[in-house]
């Protein structure tokens, strides 16, 4: 678990913000719908004065994660890194929505135990592998499938999906607002937010 011995503790943070900082993480296959959720979440939270801030990981590997692969090792290291600093982001006092694929169930383990318990919601998005590669907007799973990306999560390369998730979410047949709004009232009703 992730310990911070500073001045300020994360009780007097969450007295001043009037909630607690918290990982709220979204995994699932590419084109499930993470980031899409992430950003209309973060949305809904500022816009409710609430500091969010969404990790997303083509924006992480272009930066701190740009000397990473996608090998199972590497997969590995960019979730402990990104586990890393939403865990200092939710000490903070931020909500920090995380939106990535995270196929191992492992490292997202480690990403909560990271965080401390209490401070860490997984979302699994749930969504048949056909109606991920049917959205596909990047054209990876054609690629995938044409032999062109090696060590695609769901084609080349494993999925594990959550066993004990808080929240599961399946955007085929869910509008964006009604998983929103699941997610809002869960960290409601978890104290996360008031």
């Amino acid at each position: 678990m992730f310990l911070f011995s500073g001045k300020v503790t994360s009780e007097e943070r969450e007295r001043i913000l009037g909630h607690s900082g918290c990982v709220v993480w979204l995994t699932g296959l590419s084109a499930s719908g993470k980031t899409t959720i992430a950003e209309a979440l973060e949305k809904r939270l500022v816009t409710n004065n609430r500091p969010a801030y969404v990790l997303d990981g083509d924006s992480l590997r272009r930066g701190l994660c740009k000397d990473l692969g996608f090998s199972q090792d590497d997969r590995t290291e960019n979730i402990r890194r990104v586990g890393e600093v939403a865990a200092l982001m939710a000490d903070a006092g931020l909500i920090v929505i995380a939106a990535f694929i995270s196929p191992y169930r492992a490292d997202r383990d480690r990403a909560r135990a990271t965080s401390g318990n209490g401070r860490f919601v997984e979302i699994y998005l749930d969504v048949p592998l056909e109606v991920c590669e049917n959205r596909d907007p990047k054209e990876l799973y054609r690629r995938a499938r044409a032999g062109e990306i090696p060590e695609f999560t769901g084609i080349s390369s494993p999925y594990e999906p959550p066993e004990a998730a808080e929240i599961v979410l399946d955007t085929s047949r869910e509008s964006l607002s009604n998983c929103v709004n699941s997610i809002e009232l869960f960290m409601k009703n978890a104290g996360y937010i008031k």
